[in-house]
């Protein structure tokens, strides 16, 4: 009997357009930042209703520039969540500022906008709110909380490109931005990719202008001016910068798959329908929750389990039918790289164990108690069926647990609630 093939976590969405693009740069000799990332940036602008857009080399490099022109100095605290790819984490300590992590919502897994000035000292300086595998914050609140603070709010977009938020009775994407500064990412676990590469918008013009600058070793006339202008033009450094830059090859991709997106975010979310219809009836699983104002872009579909049920084992059964999932986000506080006094919660404290934080406890559940599901636009009804089919057999075949009983769960916009009888 023929195995049946992986399906794997995600997919890069690509055809023959993407190929010929890159022949297309690679003919005109200009492979580095030029004419494509150009008009790569303003495309996107476009796209979100940004009035600048910055490419760069990837996600991390646009938080980590946007942290610097906002002015995140040495000694800062920038409050954010632990519950984030550790990059997020890694921008702030790359400022030498000091992350400052509050517990997510369960519902949502985004920042809890209720924890965050209870944290807030003389030395905040700004907030990195991260729309979570795609699902906008809750921006309504997060940004008048900011602006009330005198705070800077950066948008840690990594996932969000194509989601949108509805604020004023108006749908916006995200990106727009509507705090200072949005950061996305084109990773290939993104749902457009350049292979690598990150995306800044902003409104604000001087920040625009000094990213164009830092993204490139801190120079001050653009390589692509030069090429053009009709006379000698030298270029002069006049701060310290860094090479994150974007190539015109991975933009004229972008280019490509920005024309997709509509088209694939539709398709992601027709998906995620179906998966909530041939979901929604078991009782091991709470899917989930999308709020009113929220259109996500579905970067991932994660569905948690009780908290009496093995992760890994859910997994490596599903690994073992040729399905390929992953854990819930990770949180950076229990991992090495984040030892005491690299980041704080707000409390002054020595009762936690090693490597977990009692006021970041959802953070910590949702890592450990849910999985996403493969999702990707051109994933058929038959893999999806086959991944559907494998979770509840695995589901069902294990071992019977202490105070098994049905999962009972309320999602509202602001209030999530899991239990067992």
């Amino acid at each position: 009997m023929t195995k049946p093939h992986t399906i794997p976590i995600s997919r890069p969405e690509y055809d023959d357009r993407e190929a010929d693009a890159v022949r297309r740069v690679l003919a005109t000799g200009w492979w580095t930042q030029g004419p494509e990332v150009d008009a790569f940036e303003h495309e996107f602008a476009a796209y979100t209703g940004a009035p600048h857009a910055c490419a760069v080399s990837s996600g991390t490099t646009a938080l980590h520039l946007a942290l610097l022109v906002a002015g995140v100095e040495p000694g800062d605290e920038v409050i954010t969540v632990s519950h984030s790819f550790i990059a997020t984490a890694s921008a702030i300590r790359y400022c030498r500022a000091l992350p400052v992590f509050v517990d997510i919502e369960p519902a949502t897994f985004n920042i809890d906008p209720q924890l965050i000035e209870q944290v807030i000292t003389a030395r905040t300086r700004a907030i990195v709110c991260v729309h979570q595998i795609g699902m906008p914050c809750n921006l309504a609140e997060l940004v008048p909380l900011a602006r009330r603070h005198g705070l800077l709010l950066i948008e840690d977009a990594a996932c969000a490109a194509g989601s949108e938020i509805c604020l004023d009775d108006r749908w916006e994407k995200i990106g727009r931005p509507h705090g200072d500064l949005a950061c996305f990412s084109f990773h290939p676990r993104k749902i457009f990719s350049t292979g690598d590469g990150g995306m800044i918008t902003t409104a604000n013009s001087d920040w625009n202008a000094r990213l164009h600058r830092l993204r490139h070793h801190g120079m001050n006339v653009a390589a692509h001016t030069r090429h053009v202008a009709s006379e000698v033009v030298c270029e002069g450094y006049d701060e310290l910068g860094y090479n994150y830059r974007l190539t015109d090859v991975q933009a004229a991709i972008g280019r490509v798959q920005l024309a997709k997106l509509p088209g694939i975010v539709s398709r992601r979310r027709e998906l995620v329908s179906r998966y909530r219809l041939l979901l929604g009836e078991n009782r091991e699983l709470v899917l989930p929750h999308e709020p009113s104002w929220a259109r996500s872009n579905w970067q991932s579909f994660a569905v948690r389990l009780a908290s009496d049920i093995d992760q890994r084992a859910v997994m490596q059964g599903l690994l073992d039918c040729g399905i390929a999932t992953k854990r819930g986000t990770m949180n950076a506080h229990r991992e090495p790289a984040y030892p005491a006094g690299t980041w704080s919660c707000g409390a002054v404290c020595s009762e936690c164990p090693n490597l977990s934080c009692k006021r970041l406890r959802h953070s910590e559940e949702a890592q450990d108690h849910t999985i996403l599901l493969p999702l990707f636009a051109s994933l058929t009804d038959e893999e999806q069926d086959r991944v559907v089919t494998a979770l509840n057999e695995i589901l069902v075949s294990l071992p019977s647990r202490q105070n098994f009983g049905v999962i009972e769960s309320t999602c509202e916009d602001n209030g999530f609630q899991l239990s067992r009888k």
